[in-house]
Parts: C-alpha cells; sequence; structure tokens
C-alpha cells in the first residue's frame, strides 16, 4: 500500500494525532515506533516522506536514516525534541532533508509535508528532462525532473529531494545573485531556518557537481548575501 506520509517515532500518542490531523487534510499517514516496524513495513508499503524521531527507544534515528539512505531517495523530515544546532548538523549532512524540533504545530508540520508532496507531484507531472542551459550547441548542465537528477558537462548525477529543488532553483536564477532569504522561501517553504542547514546542502551539492569543491566552479558564494550559480554565456 501507498503512503504519503511515514511517521518514525516511539512517541505513539504523538504519532497518532500527527496521523489524524493529517488525514484530515487527505494526507494519507502511517505510524511506526521502531527501526525494525519501520524496514518491516516498508518490505510491504511505499510512502512519499518519512518523518522520523532521533530517540526510538533503545535505538537511533541517526542509524535508521543512514540506513534508509542506503536504498531511498526519499525527503526525510526529522523531528525531535533535541535543540541543539550540532543535531541539526548531523542529521542534514547524513541525509536528513530538514529538522522540526519538538513540540511542533501541527499545521506548520503539515505545510512542510504538503511541499515535498507538491514537488514531488510536479515532477511527475513534468515528465522528461529539461535542459537548462547549452553552450556551442552542447548542454553545459541540464536537470531532469522525471529522474531528480542533473547532468554535468557530460557527467548524470542523482541528487536528493533538497538538493535537487537547490539546484533548480538557483538554475531558475543563474547569473544573478540569489539571496539566503529568497532560498529558503522557495526550497523549504519559508524562511525560519538557520545559515547552517543551507550550508550543509550547499556543500552537499557541490561535492556532487563541482570537480573541485573547495574551489567551485558553479555555485560561487556571495559572502553575506547568498549564493550565484555561474553558467558560461
Amino acid at each position: 500500500m501507498h503512503y504519503n506520509c511515514l511517521i518514525i517515532d516511539d512517541e505513539i500518542d504523538l504519532s497518532k494525532m500527527t496521523q489524524e490531523y493529517f488525514e484530515m487534510f487527505e494526507v494519507s499517514c502511517a505510524c511506526v515506533a521502531t527501526t525494525e516496524e519501520c524496514l518491516a513495513f516498508l518490505k510491504e508499503n511505499t510512502a512519499d516522506v518519512f518523518l522520523l524521531d532521533i530517540n526510538l527507544g533503545n535505538e537511533s534515528g541517526f542509524a535508521l536514516c543512514k540506513t534508509l539512505r542506503e536504498t531511498y531517495d526519499t525527503p526525510i523530515l526529522f523531528i525531535s525534541a533535541r535543540q541543539s544546532d550540532d543535531d541539526v548538523l548531523v542529521a542534514l549532512n547524513i541525509g536528513g532533508d530538514d529538522y522540526v524540533k519538538k513540540p511542533y504545530t501541527l499545521s506548520v508540520l503539515l505545510a512542510k509535508v504538503k511541499v515535498h508532496l507538491k514537488r514531488l507531484e510536479a515532477m511527475k507531472n513534468h515528465g522528461s528532462s529539461q535542459a537548462v542551459n547549452h553552450l556551442a550547441g552542447e548542454s553545459v548542465l541540464e536537470i531532469d525532473e522525471a529522474t531528480m537528477s542533473c547532468r554535468v558537462e557530460g557527467r548524470t548525477i542523482a541528487l536528493k529531494a533538497k538538493e535537487f529543488a537547490l539546484l533548480s532553483c538557483l538554475l531558475a536564477h543563474k547569473n544573478t545573485i540569489v539571496s539566503k532569504e529568497r532560498l529558503f522561501e522557495e526550497v523549504w517553504g519559508d524562511s525560519f531556518y538557520s545559515d547552517g542547514t543551507l550550508n550543509v546542502h550547499i556543500r552537499r551539492l557541490r561535492e556532487k557537481i563541482e570537480n573541485n569543491p573547495n574551489e567551485p566552479k558553479w555555485i560561487k558564494t556571495i559572502w553575506g548575501t547568498g549564493y550565484m550559480l555561474e553558467i558560461p554565456s
């Protein structure tokens, strides 16, 4: 069976409350409480978005995230009572797409999930690849919305959902400075994020598309302002 959202959290009452709220707004949802239950669930079912707690009883949501990333490119939103910036950065570095601190507001969490669902639906409906720039008759950089990948100088590179959305935003404004605030609004759906969140995703994207991430050719940092994707004219 297919669900829009899978909640992986050992706070069962909170999970059930979140599930009931989501389903009021026609977002289908399932809940599991442990790593074992999650992996067993995914053998028989699928989900568009994972909501993952860090503390799963005696188990670690960080460890489960790493396991999921070996197989799934599904957006992972961490939901946790842990408040430190270190936890946020670890979560994003190991493959998380977002971090929502408990206690969360159900309407805000639903809005974040819907952003991912709308993006996935748009990708499915768009169909084949979209060329973004061409030079001397050959593609310099293009994105494929159907497979959520990009092609850079002849290399095809698989991207995660947030990386793809970030690159798409930069490409839409290529050769112009895109402020951090605009990136947060267009990629994350709101502006209430720390610079650390954006920096982690930019670094992950550079590691995939740049020949030398420490001396980026494509994604340039505009200090104190934002970023710019430079495309040869």
